[in-house]
């Protein structure tokens, strides 16, 4: 016997939409999703709100026939998004794989939405993780009244999109103790769910898949089983190929936050940007990008997204404290806080760079010196 269950999820009002400090992507850029879908003419899997070839669209943004402009939600390689969305329409699993910092997440959330219209159905992975988070729990006043049912049954968001076709997302698989990982594997190879306490069982209807991402520096952690890893396929994620790539994605994604922020766009940012981007990966990368100087490189992962958190921090301080325009001082601060991790080993490699880099470095005067500032 099979159970059903319940849609519980209702969209929210323009109004709260509007008041949401991070709107969910479906509703973020619902216009952009509404304007592909009307003029998809492709053809679409079981119960996907668009065809493959939208959904890449969405991800890697483009031009359509009327002239309606789809932003990329991605910058990087073609090829990894097809293959992500590709795998989404048979019938294995898609792991997110790469370093922190590479929009697994954000990737993730993208792909949920342009595929079902909802990314919410979400298992966040943690240490403490329980395995009802991924199968079911009970209504415990309702079980111990009636004893289990239906009515007692909570749904996890994993059997939610297994009833409803729908595609699941688990974020940071390998923070998961292993043993609830591999309630994943029935779920994954025989798309089925047992209920033994009600003698039932969900069954997944066409249109279901499964999300999951996970950090490459959290092997060891809990590591997938060969059983579990076989039952997706992995897509590895990498860092931005160039400066100019990174710069763009850095650009976009402070635009994206200030606007939610109410921060106004600073002037001449983009200076400061390139020039948080250029450190980053001159230290994550252990060159400077002439390759004349090798460099010592920090024990933190300096990603993207740091780069983007450094930057918009930077351009809250400019607007608050300052004449709005992003300068040197303002994500000097920034910087430092996200190089020197270990205050021992980490401020030695960041006071080498400074000197023997930044310090010679031609049109860097004002950097140096904000640095040398926040570090004393």
């Amino acid at each position: 016997m099979t159970v059903s269950v319940e849609p519980t999820t209702a969209a929210p009002d323009r109004e709260e939409t509007a008041q949401a400090l991070r709107p969910h992507a479906e509703h973020a850029f619902a216009a952009e999703l509404a304007a592909l879908a009307a003029q998809d003419d492709r053809p679409r899997p079981a119960r996907w709100k668009l065809s493959p070839w939208a959904v890449a669209t969405y991800l890697l943004g483009g031009t359509l026939p009327d002239g309606t402009v789809i932003t990329p939600k991605y910058v990087g390689p073609r090829r990894i998004v097809e293959v992500a969305v590709t795998t989404l329409a048979t019938d294995r699993a898609l792991l997110l794989l790469g370093v922190p910092g590479t929009a697994k997440t954000w990737v993730s959330e993208h792909l949920a939405a342009a595929v079902s219209g909802d990314s919410t159905l979400l298992v966040q992975g943690t240490a403490g993780t329980p395995e009802e988070a991924i199968r079911y729990g009970w209504n415990y006043a309702q079980l111990l009244a009636h004893g289990p049912s239906r009515g007692a049954l909570v749904p996890s968001p994993v059997m939610r999109a297994m009833a409803e076709g729908m595609t699941a997302r688990v974020e940071e698989l390998t923070r998961i103790p292993a043993d609830v990982q591999d309630t994943l594997i029935t779920i994954l190879s025989e798309k089925t769910l047992p209920i033994p306490e009600l003698g039932e069982e969900v069954q997944a209807v066409r249109g279901f898949n499964l999300i999951a991402t996970a950090n490459d520096r959290d092997r060891g952690v809990n590591e997938l089983s060969s059983a579990l890893r076989r039952r997706f396929n992995t897509v590895v994620l990498p860092l931005p190929e160039s400066a100019d790539a990174e710069v763009d994605i850095v650009t976009r994604r402070v635009e994206q936050l200030g606007r939610s922020l109410d921060l106004p766009a600073a002037p001449d940012g983009i200076d400061e940007i390139r020039r948080v981007v250029t450190v980053f990966r001159e230290l994550r990368d252990g060159i400077t990008a002439d390759g004349r100087t090798k460099l010592k490189s920090p024990s933190g992962t300096l990603s993207t997204a740091e780069a983007i958190s450094v930057v918009t921090n930077g351009l809250a301080l400019a607007t608050h404290f300052g004449d709005g325009v992003l300068r040197p001082g303002d994500v000097a601060a920034g910087i430092l806080g996200a190089v020197v991790r270990d205050p021992a080993a980490d401020r030695v490699i960041w006071q080498e760079y400074l000197e023997t880099v930044v310090r010679e470095r031609a049109g860097w005067t004002d950097f140096y010196r904000a640095c040398r500032e926040v570090s004393a």
